[in-house]
């Protein structure tokens, strides 16, 4: 029978710290598997030595590829090309920095032989991630599970695995420009389970995600799996009517008990809370709108320079 193949898909974006220690450990714990291996890591258009280091590597070893964007296109973007590129059975997901430990991966195997096609790795342990992150992100998956009818696993990360069947789905019906990659591995059905890992500190830089990032990210993956948001309008609406009507009961028996006059607070009150409530459904309204332009452009999700220890052609756009 075939040997069985695992891939391993890294982001890469500026990680040259980090990229030789990672390279090492995860070429130990690849060699000590019953399957054969393929490492694919996609440069992310980084600015600093990363492309060099993985050219090395892609030198003295034939099992690497490695796939050279022409410039930044983000992560979700290299991941979803790390996919395209994979031949693997069996296709893991991961970080340059180690907090995705590589030892993880054989459990993964285990699952995949066990049947599973989808294993999502759920952070049991963040020693890296600030209180107020941590925060933040359990109130955020809370909120998409709330407005989303696709319930998502609590802290799970950009670090999971699937079959080659899965991976397929993926390469052929999943290719909006704005996506949220580890919502559509959980989404699209399929044999799923779940493993823990703990989350070490990075090994070397900092995390790429700042703030305005996070929210920007969070925003969008909420815009592409809800369209409860859309609807606040209605919602927002029968609200102000409400409180419009309780006013305007307020007002009447005012003038009619205490014969005063309409209070002009009252009315400043009452109009800033009208504009709020509509500033704010034509906000939810612009994302939607930006999301719908995105696609309607159609422009390639990502653009390969090069791409070494492989036969796919150069400059490619998908």
């Amino acid at each position: 029978m075939r040997q069985k193949k695992i891939t391993t898909v890294v982001s890469v974006y500026n990680e040259e710290l980090s990229l030789k220690h990672f390279y090492e450990v995860t070429v130990q714990v690849l060699e000590n598997l019953e399957w054969d291996y393929e490492m694919v890591f996609v440069n992310d258009g980084s600015s600093d030595r990363s492309i060099d280091i993985l050219r090395s590597f892609a030198n003295i070893n034939s099992k690497v590829k490695v796939v050279n964007f022409s410039r930044n296109f983000g992560h979700e973007a290299a991941m979803i090309a790390g996919i395209d590129y994979a031949t693997g059975d069996g296709i893991v997901c991961m970080d340059a920095d180690l907090q995705h430990p590589p030892q993880c991966i054989p459990d993964i195997i285990k699952k995949f032989e066990e049947g599973y096609e989808v294993v999502a790795m759920v952070r049991t342990q963040n020693t890296d991630a600030g209180l107020i992150k941590r925060i933040t992100s359990g109130a955020f998956y809370k909120v998409l599970n709330l407005m989303s009818p696709i319930k998502f696993e609590n802290n799970s990360s950009d670090f999971f695995a699937m079959t080659q069947n899965v991976a397929e789905v993926l390469r052929r019906d999943y290719r909006e420009k704005v996506r949220y990659l580890r919502g559509y591995v959980q989404s699209v059905g399929f044999k799923k389970t779940t493993l823990e890992f703990k989350a070490a500190k990075r090994e070397a830089g900092e995390s790429k995600y700042n703030i305005r990032k996070l929210l920007k990210f969070s925003i969008n993956t909420l815009c592409s799996f809800s369209d409860l948001p859309l609807k606040l309008g209605v919602y927002s609406g029968c609200v102000v009517a409400l409180c419009g009507f309780i006013l305007m009961i307020y007002t009447i028996i005012e003038k009619l008990v205490h014969n005063a006059p309409a209070g002009y607070s009252t009315i400043i009150v009452a109009l800033c809370f009208m504009f709020a409530v509509t500033l704010i459904v034509i906000g939810i309204i612009g994302e939607y709108i930006a999301i719908l332009f995105a696609e309607v452009k159609n422009r390639p999700i990502y653009i390969v320079r090069e791409v070494l220890n492989d036969n796919s052609k150069e400059n490619d756009c998908k």
